[in-house]
């Protein structure tokens, strides 16, 4: 039985009605994310800090960064590649049998113009419901690491870790398993249409195919692939959080003609009643809760057909 989803066939209306769309940001350029040792954590306590320094740099300057020597062996994502290979070549019809309820998502069900298209697949498994070994062993290590970099982060900005610790818990963080499927219809259609993260960090391993890209300085930058790094980002929590001093940056993933594309992303989040507050001030965005801010997304999501996302929240 036939794994693909039926994109041809649900958007074809898609493909006959709209006309090609480009992107308000055309240039794009190959670049490479700052990358960071994380084995310089472990040494004397100058280079630990000048490490440290170069995460926090990374995360106001880019939002993005990679990391390397970040305790997650080869071995092992090699063997959660494969598992996620045998997941997405099951019988499209099953697929949605694999996880919990609502977990395997494909397309984007309130498209209304191939802009907003995109061309993916994926299971979002909460923490409490992976059952597999590999899976279960890579989300232990990446959780720790993120609350790793978590402390980090808020330790150069001055202040305590102990919100994070708290109100992120393993029932409320995710992992999710991308599909990018070739694509060769001659549109600009997204594997993920552009967006930012709407959680505190993304921790993400991707293939060598590539086609990860994100705005720097106004610019597209196609991110150079390094099957053996890990690429943090931050996300919009963490952006109200520290008070626009680490930034969310817009990203998203184009698709390839003829290669088809894995990743997986963990996604460090909070109870929905977590207040988020920003660490300073004045303040550039009211309080609110995380549930207020998940229901404001898909209300515009529903409305527009893309997600506003902080500027909702400025005062």
């Amino acid at each position: 039985m036939d794994p693909e989803p039926p994109f041809h066939e649900t958007y074809k209306p898609l493909f006959a009605n709209t006309k090609i769309e480009h992107r308000s940001l055309v240039t794009v350029e190959e670049g490479e994310l700052p990358l960071v040792d994380l084995s310089r954590l472990r040494q004397k306590e100058a280079e630990k800090e000048k490490c440290k320094e170069e995460i926090g740099r990374a995360a106001h300057e880019w939002g993005f960064l990679q990391v390397m020597n970040h305790g997650i062996s080869m071995e092992l994502l090699e063997q959660l590649r494969e598992e996620q290979v045998r997941l997405f070549k099951q019988p499209f019809q099953n697929k949605s049998l694999s996880f919990s309820a609502g977990s395997y998502r494909w397309g984007t069900p309130t498209a209304t113009s191939l802009g907003q298209l995109s061309w993916s697949e994926a299971f979002h498994i909460p923490m409490t419901d992976i059952s597999s070994s590999s899976m279960e062993a890579f989300a232990t290590k990446v959780s720790s690491l993120a609350k790793q970099l978590a402390e980090i982060l808020a330790e150069k900005l001055g202040q305590n870790w102990s919100y994070f610790q708290s109100s992120c818990l393993p029932s409320t963080c995710y992992l999710r398993l991308n599909r990018y499927p070739p694509c060769s219809i001659p549109y600009d259609v997204y594997g993920l249409m552009p967006h930012t993260d709407s959680d505190f960090l993304t921790i993400l391993h991707q293939d060598e195919v590539g086609g990860l890209q994100l705005v720097k300085d106004g610019k597209w930058i196609s991110v150079k692939p390094n099957p053996q790094a890990l690429i943090i980002n931050i996300g919009d929590l963490f952006q109200a959080w520290s008070n626009d001093f680490y930034t969310s940056v817009e990203h998203c993933v184009v698709t390839h003609p003829t290669q088809e594309r894995f990743s997986v992303a963990y996604f460090l989040c909070p109870s929905n009643e977590t207040v988020i507050e920003s660490c300073s001030k004045p303040s550039v965005y009211t309080k609110f809760s995380f549930r207020e801010y998940r229901e404001k997304v898909q209300e515009d999501v529903q409305r527009y057909g893309y997600k506003v996302g902080l500027p909702r929240f400025l005062v």
